[in-house]
């Protein structure tokens, strides 16, 4: 199954990781080296133009969405209410 983030961006769901809002950004320090890390390694995608909403942890890449944490979590969701 697959999950759309945002713009022309669609995932796999068995690649899918985690979903934040974005404003743990601020609020862990945790989060925050990890983003930078995956940063420095050149495995973070932004999607469209708009403000991102949320951030999508995969296998591979760090996503900045503009869609919320709370309709993406619903989409997966979804999936795993199927299988």
């Amino acid at each position: 199954m697959y999950i759309h983030l945002g713009g022309d961006k669609i995932i796999r769901s068995s690649e899918l990781v985690a979903i934040f809002d974005i404003s743990i950004e601020k609020s862990s320090k945790i989060s925050k080296q990890y983003v930078n890390h995956a940063q420095k390694q050149k495995h973070i995608e932004m999607i469209g133009e708009e403000e991102a909403k949320s951030i999508v942890v995969t296998k591979s890449t760090v996503y900045y969405s503009p869609i919320s944490s709370n309709t993406l979590k619903k989409r997966a969701n979804v999936f795993t209410d199927l299988a």
